[in-house]
């Protein structure tokens, strides 16, 4: 690392340039290409999945997308003359309009059963050409605007009308301006704030556009480069972080900026690169799911993790290089010139109080962090998966509004009907289906169910079941699961007759189950996989045990803070995220990953700094302690610019997102400020020499990889390390 980082400082200027280079390349390529985002499929081999196959297999119809017009009347009813008046000319409107294929009215007999029992609700579906574009649809949805009477509210929901909420770019922006501010008040020098959100900066701006070329390549979702974004600035600016504090302690020490920048990389420059590809395996790893969508944003966040990384480890050598001392506050060149400033070694300050703290009442600080990250894990016991849909979304939003219309007018099911595929070849199979229709009206939880007759030759019919409950709720999963179980084997004995529950609130239940019995699963992988690298790092078995089983609770934290605010709606509207619900189905195996790899990171930059010191001392309780004094301060202020850059996205307007965001600042705070500082420091004070023990040939197997660089460790504490008799715990 210090050949790369002396060739970046000596050819400073020319590595800024490729970097430029670089970014208007992929940024031209963006402009020729354009971006080709879609959603994968998220099915697995699940019973909705095999009803879609069969009823697509089954209908010849090329019809686009669909979509609702609906609309209630205050104080009145939908067939009120001035109300009808007003709709049936703006359906004609609507039916004649560019890019419409039709329109079911409910002033029609075809469209009768729209209108609510209590003649306040109507709704008319409509549908596009295969080929609409949004412009017609907004077109559509402008015709439907100022229908008439003051007492009609109208609103859209469906397909064709939901409206996916646009990244909120000033919200993103807070995010980096606070994490300058907090840099600019902690270190009061203007380069030291920012250098690192330069370097993230361009990391993250080389990930989005090659991520946008990737999605020509790879199916990629739109949320992807949000998410990118979100991970790629907390990580980069914390990688920069650690480069450049470390570059400001040599500098400090007395060493020209050409040495200090050798050292700074060969130092934290190989943490970062090693945290960095905690992060990027941890990511990677999520393709053992084999889930489309996950596939794709993982990928997406590993690119910008890579890059940002590279960033850190060549722009930014480069960087300091340009700046020389410039890095340092003027009070603090004035003193390194004076030969004034006190070595680290001397000074303690408010880290290094606490450090000692820590050293003196390790078993009361220990407990008392256990049990605060044990009550804020608490909740993720009654963590549901699930999917959002237009009952999550702010009540100022048209989709809402007419989600809840349509719950008001024909009950909440109505939002999210079950769709049962019938598979009915004989005679007596479509004989077969006309009595389970008759069964389902009759089962509890269903409000209707109905299906139209099959024709002749046709051997596949649809049933539409409507719930008594809303898509999201649980009652709704149980009568999935009581359809599929009970009631339709029931139905099949004795003929050939197939039947699979499907539809989107039957799919979104199966993609849930299927995720959350992969879950526990991925965990444990992940923690398995964290102990592994931690052992190859720091030549210690207790370390990587300590640190894997932290690292689940850490997940636990961020898991108890979605369940928290978004499925139990604590502070959800404050926030302005809209209504409770489940937790998206991807969003924790996503976090799982994230907060295994920043948890890593915090890990990594800790214990590399302890076992610096222990190698040169064998003295373990002055190893955690200086490590803890000397990295503690860095370790807050990186996880303050992650939370201020995680809160912001809180705020960009995109449900899925704002878990990230809410799930990732809690727990980052958590795990840095409790456990980074208090748990594993306490532990593994009491732990003692036990901390650095490794079996001999355990030793000899394992590759040697020094995380914290090359050091002149004295024989006693070579020995000390791998020596057995040092198992047993140590004051």
């Amino acid at each position: 690392m210090s050949s790369l980082a002396r060739w970046c400082h000596r050819h400073r200027l020319a590595v800024v340039l490729v970097w430029v280079a670089l970014l208007v390349a992929l940024g031209g390529g963006v402009g020729a290409a354009g971006s080709a985002f879609g959603n994968s499929p998220t099915s697995q081999d699940t019973d909705s999945a095999r009803a879609t196959a069969l009823l697509q297999e089954a209908s010849n119809s090329a019809a686009g997308k669909s979509g609702r017009v609906v609309w209630q009347v205050e104080g009145g009813g939908v067939t009120e003359p001035a109300a009808e008046k007003a709709m049936t000319g703006t359906l004609r409107d609507i039916a004649h309009a560019p890019g419409v294929a039709a329109v079911t009215s409910p002033y029609t007999p075809a469209g009768k059963a729209q209108i609510s029992e209590d003649g306040r609700t109507a709704y008319a579906t409509v549908a596009f050409d295969r080929d609409v574009s949004d412009a017609q649809i907004d077109h559509v949805k402008a015709l439907a605007a100022d229908p008439g009477p003051d007492s009609l509210h109208i609103a859209f929901n469906g397909q064709a009308f939901t409206v996916n909420p646009e990244p909120n770019a000033v919200a993103d922006a807070m995010g980096i301006v606070l994490a300058f501010i907090v840099l600019l008040f902690v270190f009061r020098a203007i380069w030291v704030a920012a250098l690192p959100i330069i370097t993230a900066v361009v990391g993250v701006g080389a990930s989005a556009v090659t991520v946008i070329l990737l999605s020509h390549v790879i199916t990629l979702s739109d949320t992807t480069l949000t998410l990118g974004s979100l991970i790629g600035l907390g990580v980069g600016i914390d990688y920069a972080l650690f480069i450049v504090n470390r570059h400001r302690t040599n500098l400090l020490a007395g060493m020209s900026v050409a040495e200090s920048v050798a050292k700074s990389l060969n130092t934290s420059g190989r943490a970062v690169v090693f945290a960095g590809l905690t992060v990027v395996v941890a990511l990677l790893g999520m393709l053992t799911l084999n889930v489309g969508i996950i596939n794709g944003m993982a990928i997406g966040a590993a690119v910008t993790v890579v890059l940002t990384v590279l960033a850190a480890i060549t722009l930014l050598p480069a960087m300091l290089g340009l700046i020389g001392p410039r890095v340092l506050s003027r009070r603090e060149r004035r003193e390194v010139a004076d030969r004034s400033w006190p070595h680290a070694s001397d000074r303690t300050g408010l880290w290094g109080r606490w450090a000692e703290r820590v050293q003196a009442r390790p078993k009361t600080l220990g407990l008392v962090a256990l049990a605060v990250l044990t009550a804020l894990a608490f909740p993720t016991l009654s963590l549901r998966l699930g999917a959002s849909d237009d009952g999550n979304l702010p009540t100022s939003s048209t989709n809402r509004q007419a989600y809840d219309m349509i719950a008001d007018g024909f009950g909440p099911g109505f939002n999210g009907p079950l769709v049962l595929a019938v598979q009915a070849p004989t005679a007596a199979d479509r004989a077969a289906e006309a009595k389970l229709v008759t069964t389902l009206g009759k089962v509890d939880g269903v409000a209707s169910a109905d299906a139209p007759p099959m024709k002749d030759g046709q051997s596949v019919g649809v049933i539409s079941v409507v719930p008594t409950t809303s898509p999201q709720s649980a009652a709704t999963s149980d009568l999935i699961h009581h359809l599929r179980d009970d009631v339709i084997p029931q139905a099949e004995q004795g003929t050939s007759m197939k039947v699979y529950v499907g539809g989107v609130t039957a799919s979104n239940d199966d993609f849930a189950s299927v995720l959350m019995g992969k879950l526990p699963v991925f965990v444990l992988v992940i923690a398995a996989l964290g102990f592994l690298l931690l052992t190859i790092a720091f030549r210690s078995l207790l370390i990587p045990a300590v640190g894997a089983l932290l690292n689940i609770l850490s997940i636990g934290v961020a898991f108890g803070a979605i369940v928290v605010v978004f499925q139990y709606g604590f502070g959800a509207g404050l926030l302005g995220l809209g209504a409770a619900g489940p937790i998206e189905s991807f969003v924790p195996i996503l976090v799982v990953g994230i907060m295994f790899g920043l948890s890593m990171d915090y890990q990594v930059f800790l214990v590399s700094r302890m076992r610096e010191e222990w190698a040169h001392t064998g003295d373990s309780h002055r190893a955690v302690r200086v490590g803890q004094a000397e990295t503690g301060k860095v370790i807050a202020v990186a996880a303050t610019i992650m939370v201020c850059v995680f809160g912001s996205f809180v705020f960009g307007g995109m449900r899925v997102i704002s878990e990230f965001g809410v799930s990732l600042a809690v727990a980052v705070t958590a795990d840095a400020l409790l456990i980074r500082m208090i748990v594993v420091p306490a532990l593994m004070h009491l732990c003692g020499k036990s901390n650095w023990w490794l079996p001999r040939r355990l030793d000899r197997a394992l590759p040697d990889v020094s995380v914290e660089g090359p050091a002149d460790e004295p024989a006693p504490a070579r020995r000390a390390v791998r020596e057995p008799e040092t198992a047993g715990l140590a004051g």
